[in-house]
């Protein structure tokens, strides 16, 4: 049986009660530096609607900082095509939204074309 999460200490109802102020203490210096100088105007908006949804909520801000008050929801992230939907769980607080939605497809060859040479077209098709 797995144990309890455990985020630098903090269990996951103290981390819900805590401020933001208090939470940021916790985090990495890159993203405490970012919450240090405040959310800005579309970050605010996105937590407010985030809040009251029910449903997932689409979002552009790949930049934002997973906070306690986001377990649990469903988030669509913009990957620069189309939204990706996912769901945010403990182990993602304090990183960011673009970090779990990958804006590159790998690539994968198949045959040589039109144009190859004689050496590479002797390559097997499987």
């Amino acid at each position: 049986m797995p144990g309890e999460f455990k985020f630098y200490g903090k269990g996951i109802e103290e981390l819900k009660v805590l401020s933001l102020n208090d939470f940021f203490k916790l985090i990495p210096s890159r993203q405490r530096r970012s919450l240090k100088r405040g959310l800005n105007e579309e970050q605010k908006k996105f937590l407010e609607s985030l809040k009251e949804s029910k449903k997932t909520v689409r979002t552009h801000l790949r930049d934002m900082i997973i906070v306690p008050s986001m377990i649990g929801k469903r988030i669509s992230v913009y990957n620069g095509k189309n939204f990706v939907e996912i769901m945010i769980n403990e182990e993602m607080l304090g990183r960011y939204l673009g970090e779990f939605v990958l804006t590159r497809n790998r690539v994968t060859h198949s045959a040589p074309g039109v144009g190859a040479t004689k050496s590479s077209s002797a390559v097997s098709v499987r």
